[in-house]
């Protein structure tokens, strides 16, 4: 079965919001409960700071957030949206899903609720199924939210992994659109090295590793860098040449935000600029699904993306999966 497909999708992207909570957590703030450094922290990840929410904050508060900076931002209605769907590893509750608690909390009369189990690549795994209901005819109108507390779920005296995460959400609306605003999409998984990266739930064992953690995150940092570093670099390309694009005419790559020195490798083997990827990593840390929206934010807010640009999205989560996404951005997010 083939791991991408390539359609003349006629479905966009057509408005676009973020949130991140108030609480600012610094590298010294970190400095001060683990050993570590402001410079070490920096070198290794590129992250300087993250935002952590609220004890009384979670998920569901997050992914409302950014729908309504969504409404804000572009006086969209969603009262007509038919199909919710988050893309979260921190859920709330496993039931119910927090897709069900955002119709309620927007009081969106009759729409479906979904939640999405993909980590980092959860938020490109959401446009792809937003898509396919808008393609299908489905749906009309498609919300799609990529929302984390990671730091619900962090041990804050695991230095390896405290560093890394931070909470955030960012959310858009998919539609019909007269001309194709999803070129390709393309999939993959790595399902044998599930037990680099988990988080304990039911079971003790992952694939016949034992699992700890304490319900916290566990990952081997190292073998998680290379699968990711290797997965891009085979995917990225393929991607490209399913939306029979070459890497010129590419205006942005958006990778999750998982680690600065990652992309750069990434980006070194491609022969990508730097200069021409977006990092959420920097000032909100790792928030896996809730990263690539929030770089494809910042870099709306500071006029960097045009529209009539293309984007390649490109997660790469626990599990192992990928999903990638080239979209043609839509002249209503000028």
């Amino acid at each position: 079965m083939p791991t991408s497909c390539q359609r003349p999708y006629h479905a966009a992207i057509t408005a676009f919001g973020a949130y991140v909570p108030n609480r600012i957590v610094s590298n010294k703030d970190l400095s001060e409960t683990v050993e570590t450094t402001d410079e070490w922290i920096v070198q290794r990840t590129g992250i300087r700071e993250r935002h952590i929410a609220d004890p009384s904050e979670f998920t569901s508060d997050l992914c409302y957030r950014a729908a309504e900076n969504m409404i804000q931002r572009f006086s969209v209605s969603l009262a007509d949206v038919d199909m919710i769907v988050v893309a979260t590893i921190t859920p709330d509750h496993p039931m119910p899903s927090v897709a069900a608690q955002l119709q309620a909390r927007l009081g969106i009369e009759r729409a479906g609720a979904i939640d999405l189990s993909a980590a980092c690549a959860g938020f490109v795994y959401g446009i792809q199924v937003a898509t396919a209901f808008v393609a299908s005819g489905m749906a009309q109108k498609v919300l799609v939210v990529g929302g984390e507390t990671l730091s619900k779920v962090t041990d804050y005296t695991d230095r390896s992994t405290c560093i890394l995460f931070g909470d955030g959400a960012g959310a858009c609306l998919v539609e019909p659109a007269a001309q194709p605003g999803v070129l390709a999409v393309g999939n993959h998984t790595v399902g044998h090295a599930a037990h680099l990266l988990y988080r304990a739930g039911l079971r003790p064992d992952v694939q016949g590793t034992p699992v700890g953690g304490n319900g916290c995150i566990v990952q081997s940092g190292r073998e998680v860098f290379k699968l990711a570093v290797q997965t891009l670099e085979a995917e990225v390309p393929r991607l490209l040449a399913e939306a029979g694009l070459t890497a010129s005419e590419l205006d942005w790559f958006v990778p999750h935000s998982a680690n600065l020195r990652l992309i750069e490798s990434v980006c070194e083997r491609m022969g990508w600029p730097m200069e021409k990827t977006l990092f959420s990593g920097e000032w909100y840390g790792n928030t896996s699904s809730a990263s690539i929206p929030l770089a494809i934010q910042i870099a709306v807010d500071d006029g960097r993306i045009q529209p009539g640009q293309t984007l390649l999205l490109a997660g790469f989560g626990s599990g192992f999966v990928y999903a990638g996404a080239i979209i043609r951005w839509s002249a209503i997010l000028a």
